[in-house]
Order: C-alpha cells, then sequence, then structure tokens
C-alpha cells in the first residue's frame, strides 16, 4: 500500500483533475448546456461568470495540479502530462461521436496508470492496463445512465451520446460493460497477486451493478441521477475490499 502522503497527493490530483475537466467542460458547453433545461443554470451558461474568470479559475486548478505532479516521480510526470489533451479534447467528443461516454472513462481513469507509476516508477502493464480498461467499462456503465436525463434534449440540439446510440438495448450494453468491468478487476486482482477479500468484494459490487441495471427506469430522469450518485459507494466498496485485502493478505 502506499503511503499517507501519497494518498493525500492523490486524492488531491483527482480532486483538481475533475474539477479543471468539469471547467473546461462547462467552457466549451456553455452554449449547449444553456438549451439543456438541466444545465441551463450552469454559471457559464447562466452568464452568471464570464469566460475570462472561468479561464483564470481553470488555470489556478491546474498550476495546483502541476505542484503536485512535480512531486512525484519523472516517469510518472510524463505520464501525467500525457493525460491533459484527453482532458481538453474530451467536451469535444459529444458532438462528433456516439461514444463520448467512452473518452470520458478513458481520461478520468488515467489515475489507475499514474498511481502505479508514482509508487513504483514504472507500469506493471499486466495489473495496470486490465484496471485501467475496467474503470473504463465501469464509467461506460454510469456515465451512459447519467446522459439518460438529458435525452430528450441532447435529440433536439445534436448532442451524441451512449445512452442514445444503444436505443433500445441501453440495459444489454450496460450489463455487458459491467460484466467486462467486473472481469476486469478480477484479471487486475490476479496478476496483482489480490486475495479472496478483493475478490468478494468486487464481486458483490458487480453484482450490486447488474442488479441496479436490471431495476432501472431509464426513462425516469431523478432515477438516472439517484443511480449516478450511488456509484461513489460502489467505488468505496472497491477501495476498501482492496485496502483491507492488502492488510489481511
Amino acid at each position: 500500500l502506499p503511503d499517507l502522503q501519497a494518498l493525500a497527493l492523490f486524492g488531491s490530483g483527482a480532486v483538481l483533475l475533475r474539477g479543471a475537466g468539469c471547467t473546461i467542460n462547462d467552457l466549451w458547453d456553455r452554449d449547449l448546456d444553456s438549451k439543456v433545461a438541466r444545465t441551463r443554470t450552469r454559471p457559464l451558461a447562466a452568464k452568471e461568470i464570464s469566460p475570462t474568470a472561468a479561464v483564470a479559475f481553470l488555470g489556478a486548478q491546474l498550476s495546483l495540479g502541476l505542484g503536485i505532479l512535480l512531486q512525484l516521480n519523472t516517469f510518472s510526470q510524463v505520464l501525467g502530462a500525457c493525460s491533459l489533451p484527453l482532458v481538453a479534447a474530451y467536451p469535444l467528443m459529444k458532438r462528433v461521436t456516439n461514444w463520448p461516454q467512452a473518452f470520458l472513462g478513458l481520461t478520468i481513469n488515467w489515475g489507475a496508470l499514474l498511481g502505479w507509476a508514482a509508487v513504483h516508477g514504472s507500469l506493471n502493464l499486466g495489473i495496470t492496463l486490465p484496471l485501467y480498461f475496467s474503470g473504463v467499462a465501469w464509467t461506460l456503465v454510469y456515465d451512459t445512465i447519467y446522459a439518460h436525463q438529458d435525452k430528450a434534449d441532447d435529440v433536439k440540439i445534436g448532442i451524441k451520446s451512449t445512452a442514445l446510440h444503444f436505443g433500445e438495448h441501453n440495459k444489454e450494453w450496460l450489463a455487458g460493460f459491467a460484466v467486462l468491468h467486473g472481469l476486469g478487476l478480477a484479471t487486475a486482482g490476479f496478476f496483482g497477486d489480490c486475495g479472496p477479500l478483493f475478490y468478494s468484494t468486487s464481486a458483490l459490487g458487480t453484482s450490486a451493478l447488474l442488479y441496479r441495471i436490471r431495476k432501472i427506469d431509464l426513462n425516469n430522469p431523478s432515477e438516472c441521477m439517484d443511480a449516478f450518485v450511488e456509484n461513489k459507494w460502489y467505488g468505496m466498496l472497491i477501495f476498501a475490499g482492496t485496502v483491507l485485502d492488502r492488510l489481511m493478505y
């Protein structure tokens, strides 16, 4: 397990990267957000703050993120910098592809690679790649559900999403990605010499994810938002299972 300082650095870095991604997204999408019922009250869309102020705020976020990155080893610094084009380009994907949720997954799960690199100074691809793509599959599940909230408005203004692309087969696709997510966790655990507690919590979490997919009404925006928010507890379950497994085995 990494020490508490490393965990604190990565926790802070995750918050800053996510925040910077949200700022970039709101900058790119401010005109589109003003046409969607759920997002028209966002500060940039509602013109409560100016793009100039948002760019200044983004600069502060990235500067703090750079400060964290520079505390890592050189390999991690290069690897971390490689994620910036993904962060900047993601908001454009909903305009050009039916799979923006996949691109989001590639972006925000970069930490699966960076975390290992920061501790070891290299990448063990047998562990990090299955973990990374497991995260991508998980992102496809929860962000597709999230996108169902806005699908009526998205059709009107020409926004693309997996929620629209999957059509009547949404639940089949979501279940498939949930299974791939679970398999990715299991593969990473196998090559990482994880113990039974890791596998138990991963299986429990994946089963709960599949059950939620089966029960959810994708035409109910509030239920989609609830399901999206619930994923924080799922993430905490997997994290806790991983940590306890390492401590016990």
